[in-house]
């Protein structure tokens, strides 16, 4: 599948001859997603300093039904804009040459945030029973790739998809994706990891498969396997289980996660690393024979999340270790990209070689106090057993997030969201303190 615009045109060829059959146009649905973020990024002990730009965003998002018939087809469309709004070239946050663009907008030539930019994506999409079949723009949101919606506009991939749902209980995935667009970019990238993604020299590929299945042992119960390959980075295996119990007046959910991940083809090789098919990590032992190449995958990751909910409140623990050379392999084309942890936060990852992290969070709900519709949530992450050729290294997160959506009137549905979060430690990630601000809206239009 080296180019998706020939199976893309003939599944909108169909959809032409058919698409005034009933359920196409009955069942279609288009929001437009108004959001407006302004980000401010305090760089303590690094050049960047302080990074601060504010936008508008626009999101289309329309969803048809499928035509009638045993083989069902539609079309989905997603439109991106994004708008600057304040910015200025010692805040863009795009000083590194390496990097792809600013905290939020694409850069132009004089090094600026750029006015404007977005995109179009197209998905065509048949179904056959309870089997469903999409090729174009995706989203997937999976433990081995998951997309990021963390600013103004969100990243999408370009690849295809299967899912079916033929057995009870039973939900098999699977699916390669060639290209990713970034949260701040109107055009698409190759596929890359950590170590890779430098934007002028960095190596990038066109493949990515996955699969998987989540299957529910009972109504508390989902348990999952699946497997991702990005060729010539990296295989990753994915085991997790989730459960609901009822304790008390209240809920316990337990969340178990394990990754084991390995090199691939080039990443294996010494002549692979050297091209630049490299990871990061820590790989000071290899002279005492560990026979793991300096940039080659290998992490294995577990955790363990629980979350007791009672009333309002909600309490959570939590416990994550790396072990292995390098650090958690994911798509990471260097533009922001979202990792399937429980210690993926607002800024931090706590994902490098050898880390382990406690996190604790407790969030509560205002309706029980006859607020409805606010909500806040603190969370603490504190990492350390950091590999480095200086000793093991340190970091901890402080996040705090309040929310709040009208619950009726004209504006119902309007949000209003404050993000706050401070980041602090002797590892390689700078120290920064960040405010996030976003004003969102849906307005339905079918």
């Amino acid at each position: 599948m080296k180019s998706l615009s020939l199976p893309l045109a003939i599944a909108l060829g169909i959809l032409a001859q058919q698409a005034g059959a009933a359920g196409f146009v009955d069942d279609s649905k288009a929001t437009l997603g108004l959001r407006n973020f302004y980000i401010n990024q305090d760089t303590r002990n690094a050049d960047a300093n302080t990074q601060e730009e504010w936008g508008q965003g626009f999101l289309f998002n329309y969803t048809s039904g499928f035509t009638e018939g045993t083989v069902g087809v539609g079309v989905d469309a997603l439109g991106l804009a994004g708008i600057k709004l304040d910015s200025g070239k010692g805040r863009h946050g795009n000083a590194d040459s390496s990097k792809y663009a600013g905290t939020v907008f694409p850069t132009d030539e004089d090094g600026r945030a750029a006015d404007e930019f977005g995109s179009l994506g197209l998905t065509g999409k048949v179904r056959i029973s309870k089997s469903e079949g999409r090729i174009g723009t995706l989203q997937p949101k999976l433990p081995v790739v998951t997309f990021n919606d963390g600013r103004l506009l969100p990243q999408t991939f370009e690849g295809g998809q299967i899912t079916s749902n033929e057995f009870d209980n039973l939900t098999l995935i699977g699916g390669q994706l060639e290209h990713a667009k970034g949260r701040s970019s109107s055009s698409n990238e190759g596929l890359s990891i950590g170590g890779a993604n430098n934007a002028k020299t960095g190596q990038f590929v066109n493949q990515f498969y996955y699969a998987g299945a989540d299957y529910k042992l009972s109504k508390d119960l989902l348990a999952q396997y699946y497997y991702g390959n990005l060729d010539d980075f990296y295989t990753q295996h994915f085991l997790g289980l989730t459960h609901n119990l009822a304790l008390g007046a209240g809920v316990l959910k337990s969340d178990l996660r394990y990754f084991n991940s390995g090199s691939d083809g080039k990443n294996g090789t010494a002549a692979g690393v050297a091209e630049g098919f490299a990871s990061t990590g820590y790989y000071g032992l290899n002279a005492q024979g560990k026979g793991i190449t300096k940039g080659e995958v290998d992490n294995n990751t577990w955790s363990a999340l629980f979350t007791y909910t009672l009333g309002g409140h909600a309490l959570s623990a939590g416990y994550q270790q790396l072990s292995g050379d390098s650090n958690f392999p994911f798509l990471n084309q260097g533009d922001g990209a979202t990792a399937y942890l429980i210690t993926d936060r607002q800024i931090g990852k706590f994902a490098n070689a050898g880390e382990r992290t406690w996190l604790a969070e407790y969030g509560y709900d205002f309706a029980k106090l006859g607020v409805p519709g606010l909500k806040a949530t603190a969370t603490y992450l504190s990492g350390s057993n950091i590999e480095s050729a200086s000793g093991d290294k340190q970091e901890w997160e402080r996040d705090f997030r309040l929310d709040y959506a009208l619950q009726d009137g004209a504006l119902k549905g309007l949000g209003f969201s404050w993000r706050n979060a401070s980041l602090r430690g002797n590892s390689s990630t700078a120290d920064q303190d960040e405010n996030r601000l976003i004003v969102s809206y849906s307005l339905p239009l079918l």
